[in-house]
């Protein structure tokens, strides 16, 4: 089997961790300054390892192999959190370099072909997992235009424009040039870490649904309008999400996770009633049934605070992204490898995060595997894996690779 340089990938990593620097993470939004100098580097890596790389016209950077297939797509994201982690995505990535370089620098597996691939705004600062989305076909020049920064409103066309990429085409997936994707990660939560184990492979990905919940009221002085006359849109949003929490428990299977990650009142002063409020809420799980049953309850809740008053709620869907399966034999093949370098130290688990993988599967065989995140935290500074655990993870994805491509597991892609 293949042997990865342990020492030539955590160089790597530590300098990709260079780009956007942030305490012990880093700021790297998609198309920052930061990130398309990072993509640059990247390629420039890239066609070292012998690789034929272009940054495409949403910021993918594709290594592609010259040699014949079909052969592994390997990949996922090295835009950041705001002040994120320094291995969220990026760790992905570099396993997919040091593997396509491991193979080759094998007498036994130069032969075999690996396409390397960082995927644009997997952390959706302009929409979400759009270089996957665009590498499949499912995003259009038009929806493109429309993109905007989720926090600036700045016109994604322009920040292309400034990044030099306005005249590159997007990548597109070549039918029969794959045999499927794997991606690697972090795994973002403390189960591995829990559970004693070094290497998680992933048996689904969940689905996310989330919702703008819009609540209109009365903006009034909050010293001289009674509370009974009051319709305070601030406090209508606090009386539905309490009924959230205390419904979603109820209807939940025992995976299920629910958040209110952004809450607004305006016009945000202390001495006057909220005429309007927002949140966002959103639900995961792994589940299909589920999602519908925390989805319906929503709908539920939603008309009966618009009955009963007194401000009235919008509830607007902004987005369905459906759970995904990893594909067996895949699952099979990263155990087997995980079973002979690291015996009894790995464990089959769902993803609660969504990846770029979910977006693959449905146009190749798709799987992840997971190394353990330190006190289980990400999308924070502070996140962080031992080198020794970033070291095993990518021998075991690199012997995984190789059983792959060289066919030991023969119903892959049927």
């Amino acid at each position: 089997m293949p042997k990865i340089n342990g020492d030539r990938l955590l160089a790597d990593l530590r300098r990709m961790a260079e780009f956007g620097r942030y305490q012990t993470g880093v700021h790297r939004p998609h198309l920052s300054p930061q990130d398309v100098e990072s993509r640059h580097w990247l390629a420039g890596r890239m066609r070292e390892a012998g690789l034929e790389p272009v940054i495409d016209g949403v910021g993918t950077v594709l290594g592609r192999s010259l040699k014949a297939g079909p052969g592994l797509l390997i990949g996922s994201h090295t835009d950041t959190q705001p002040r994120g982690g320094w291995l969220d995505g990026v760790m992905g990535v570099l396993y997919g370099l040091e593997v396509a370089r491991a193979l080759a620098e094998d007498g036994a597996t130069a032969g075999l072909a690996v396409d390397v691939a960082s995927w644009a705004d997997e952390e959706g600062h302009w929409g979400g997992m759009i270089g996957s989305k665009s590498f499949i076909g499912r995003i259009s020049e038009t929806d493109i235009d429309n993109a905007r920064h989720r926090d600036e409103g700045t016109p994604m066309r322009d920040a292309l424009k400034a990044a030099g990429l306005e005249c590159a085409p997007r990548a597109i997936l070549e039918e029969g040039r794959y045999r499927c994707y794997l991606e690697a990660h972090i795994e973002q939560g403390g189960l591995l870490e829990a559970s004693g184990k070094r290497i998680g492979i992933v048996t689904a990905i969940v689905g996310i649904y989330s919702y703008r919940l819009t609540f209109s009221g009365i903006q009034n002085h909050a010293g001289t309008t009674p509370m009974p006359i009051r319709k305070d849109a601030g406090a209508a949003l606090m009386r539905l999400y309490n009924d959230v929490m205390e419904r979603f428990p109820g209807l939940a299977g025992p995976r299920s996770v629910w958040t209110v990650g952004k809450m607004s009142v305006e016009p945000g002063a202390p001495a006057i009633i909220p005429g309007r409020a927002e949140m966002i809420l959103q639900f995961r799980d792994a589940d299909p049934a589920v999602l519908q049953r925390l989805e319906a309850c929503v709908g539920e809740i939603v008309a009966t605070h618009n009955q009963r008053g007194p401000c009235a709620v919008e509830c607007v869907n902004l987005g369905r992204t459906m759970p995904a399966p990893m594909a067996e034999p895949l699952q099979a093949a990263i155990e087997a490898a995980a079973q002979k370098l690291a015996p009894g130290q790995h464990m089959r688990m769902p993803s609660g995060a969504g990846h770029d993988a979910q977006i693959l599967a449905q146009r190749l065989p798709a799987a992840m595997m997971f190394v353990p995140s330190i006190g289980g935290i990400s999308h924070h500074f502070t996140e962080n894996t031992a080198d020794d655990d970033i070291v095993l993870g990518c021998q075991v994805f690199a012997d995984a690779a190789a059983k792959i491509l060289e066919g030991v597991n023969n119903s892959v892609g049927r």
